[in-house]
């Protein structure tokens, strides 16, 4: 769902550059490929944390084609789905409050990617907005 392609061009001093087509503001570099694509995942955590701060719909991942893809963590790609979901809906954070029975310094650690939310307030604040937290270890 959180899956993004990650262009990885080598650089002519060495290492390389990481950059996401659908994510612009995020961008780093490693000695290799690996070390680029291990910070491609806190590049891109930071990035979609500026889409949080200015409420903007989050980008879409788009088709591989045969490049590497990048996503959060497990716990930071569940809070983004409860806010795409409140995005999708047009529910502010104040109204998730409400129904919740929360007061908004909770619901904002619960959208703070780097926050430790507990995954029931997560699963509390899906189930609010109509949808389910699904766990899988694959």
């Amino acid at each position: 769902m959180f899956d993004f392609p990650v262009t990885l061009e080598a650089q002519p001093e060495g290492g390389f550059v990481a950059t996401f087509p659908d994510v612009p503001e995020a961008i780093t570099q490693g000695e290799d490929e690996d070390e680029a694509l291990l910070y491609a995942v806190d590049a891109l955590e930071t990035a979609l944390t500026f889409y949080l701060e200015a409420r903007r719909p989050l980008p879409v991942p788009s088709a591989a084609d045969g490049r590497p893809t990048v996503r959060p963590s497990a716990l930071e790609c569940a809070k983004l789905g409860v806010y795409q979901a409140m995005t999708e809906q047009g529910i502010r954070k104040a109204e998730l409050a409400r129904r919740l029975g929360w007061h908004m310094p909770q619901v904002d650690r619960l959208l703070d990617l780097k926050h430790a939310s507990r995954l029931d307030q997560i699963e509390a604040a899906a189930r609010v907005l109509g949808r389910t937290l699904e766990v899988r270890v694959s």
